[in-house]
């Protein structure tokens, strides 16, 4: 990850590049040329040394001929000069570093201090970042919660408001504004503190809609009881996709293999619908059931718009007669996506007693 430095500070770090590499050349110059009047190197660099700190503690050999006079005279100008410079070249990087961190933190809790209604992303890193892409194209106010320098940096960089703080801290939240939020997404990749994150955020907030990434599948459940509203497994919603593209290529090239279907999907989620492929999975509670039975089942959370079968054979709004079969591929459109399928499609088909026996 590239570090990105403001220009001011840029200016003053190459100040004191220049004023080093004077230095260095003043010091090697000034020994070489003590060395080349006889003296050894340990001798000559302890008097470059004394010369240029302008310590004055004594000399180590005679200065006893014009050429050392002249040696030593040059080597105190240009040192002493030099160290002025290098003095002042500490001082403006020090001041252009506190400066940054005390004008940018005052800009940023200013910034923070003026939104509502905003959201508020635990993390800047790779599903961070695309995140922030994705609310900044929406004109969404977001700010971001992020304790590592560089990725703080490339956040500025990208014109994003970054408030350096650790989101499991209940201070960086609160200092994010967290009571007048509307949505608070935790994405960072340890499960441990996006579970902390939610508990800590709910109760600061009972009215936030939190949104949460998970790492493993048994997360889910702990995050769902510590407030979050929604889950994200993103490893399982990427074999989801490949799945999907391995069993109904025509289905996954229908709903996301256009920009002008990608575009209708950024619409459709505008308005807080998703288009998602469920998989009919053998034993479970789609099979055999019809459409209109599932659409019944769900409560209104989706509706079916396309089944394509595992032969091949693709049925497009189909009736609500139509029954589901295993390894069917369905197209659904409504809210909640995934998460609210799932809860209708991962069901176990329920067992009918007969006698003894259990079917």
């Amino acid at each position: 990850m590239k570090l990105v430095v403001p220009r001011t500070l840029q200016t003053s770090l190459r100040n004191l590049a220049a004023v080093v590499v004077f230095m260095l050349v003043v010091a090697t110059s000034s020994t070489l040329a003590y060395m080349a009047s006889g003296w050894s190197f340990p001798d000559a660099l302890y008097m470059v040394v004394l010369t240029v700190w302008s310590v004055g503690y004594g000399e180590v050999r005679p200065i006893d001929t014009p050429q050392l006079h002249a040696l030593t005279v040059a080597t105190i100008v240009f040192g002493c000069t030099g160290m002025i410079f290098l003095t002042g070249a500490l001082v403006q990087v020090f001041t252009a570093i506190q400066l940054r961190e005390i004008l940018g933190l005052n800009r940023v809790t200013s910034e923070i201090e003026r939104m509502k209604d905003h959201v508020i992303i635990c993390g800047f890193g790779r599903i961070g970042v695309m995140l922030a892409k994705d609310l900044k194209d929406g004109a969404a106010d977001f700010v971001i919660l992020e304790r590592d320098d560089a990725r703080i940096a490339q956040a500025e960089a990208l014109g994003y408001l970054c408030l350096k703080a650790d989101a499991v801290d209940e201070t960086g939240l609160k200092a994010a504004g967290i009571e007048r939020a509307r949505v608070l997404a935790t994405v960072l990749p340890d499960d441990a503190a996006n579970v902390f994150i939610t508990l800590s955020a709910r109760r600061l907030n009972p009215e936030l809609h939190i949104i949460a990434r998970g790492e493993q599948p048994s997360t889910e459940s702990k995050l769902i009881y510590a407030g979050a509203n929604q889950v994200v497994l993103p490893t399982h919603i990427g074999a989801e996709r490949m799945a999907e593209m391995i069993l109904y290529p025509a289905t996954a090239r229908f709903v996301r293999g256009s920009d002008q279907m990608r575009d209708f999907d950024k619409s459709l989620r505008n308005l807080g619908l998703q288009l998602e492929v469920v998989i009919a999975a053998e034993g479970g509670a789609a099979v055999g059931a019809t459409v209109a039975e599932m659409e019944k089942r769900a409560k209104g959370a989706f509706f079916v718009v396309q089944i394509d079968r595992r032969g091949g054979e693709v049925v497009t709004r189909p009736a609500g007669d139509v029954r589901l079969e295993a390894g069917d591929g369905v197209l659904i459109v409504g809210r909640g996506g995934i998460a609210a399928a799932s809860s209708v499609f991962d069901v176990p088909a329920e067992r009918v007693r007969a006698g003894r026996s259990l079917f």
